[in-house]
């Protein structure tokens, strides 16, 4: 059983909790996909498999000690995770875990030194905006949310209930609110979980969670 591990993985395909990397040739660019795993519900990471999922191999030690640094000194905070090597047909494969982390958001170091926020989402790293990234620091902070129940939340509310979900611009337009205003209603209802977020390359939407559907 052993010996098909890899085999079986790769048989997956690139998704939410694999991703398949030839090699590490750049720290920042590795924290990128740790800081997305542990943000999301965490995942597996093959070095020395190609996208298309052949066994390349593993080319050198060095590879080892970059996702060491990607961990440690280009993801805020770090990044926990655990190795195992596997020889399939004399080239070595390195399978890095990840577990979801507990200290939620985890922020990976850009090329341009800025600390980002990633999700992973089917197999890409998304950059998460500015709603959720501060829904996620008000959970993990502790900081209580309050909600005045405006006539713009009971808008919002009332929409969802009728539609499936609701972008940004759609928001403010409907709700005729400034952008910092629908910002601060959208972070309150998701740092509630009333209100979950849905991302893609192309767009951010936003729906209400199935546990408050139900009450």
């Amino acid at each position: 059983m052993k010996s098909k591990h890899i085999p079986n993985l790769i048989l997956q395909g690139e998704h939410q909790q694999l991703d398949f990397k030839f090699e590490i040739s750049d720290a920042r660019k590795i924290a990128k996909t740790f800081a997305a795993f542990a943000n999301t519900d965490g995942g597996t990471l093959l070095i020395g498999v190609k996208d298309n999922g052949n066994i390349a191999g593993v080319r050198s030690e060095e590879e080892k000690y970059m996702a060491e640094s990607a961990a440690l000194m280009y993801c805020k905070p770090e990044v926990e995770f655990s190795t195992k090597e596997w020889n399939i047909n004399g080239k070595i494969v390195l399978e890095i875990i990840i577990p979801k982390g507990e200290e939620i958001p985890y922020f990976a170091k850009t090329d341009k030194d800025k600390w980002m926020v990633y999700v992973r989402i089917k197999d890409q790293n998304i950059l998460a905006n500015k709603i959720l990234v501060n829904a996620l620091l008000r959970k993990k902070n502790g900081e209580g949310t309050y909600i005045q129940y405006t006539d713009k939340d009971k808008l919002l509310l009332e929409y969802l209930e009728n539609n499936e979900s609701i972008g940004f611009s759609k928001f403010r337009k409907l709700a005729k609110i400034s952008p910092y205003r629908a910002e601060n209603i959208l972070t309150n209802f998701l740092a509630l979980d009333i209100i979950e977020i849905e991302i893609s390359e192309k767009m951010v939407l936003y729906k209400l969670t199935e546990s408050f559907k139900a009450e």
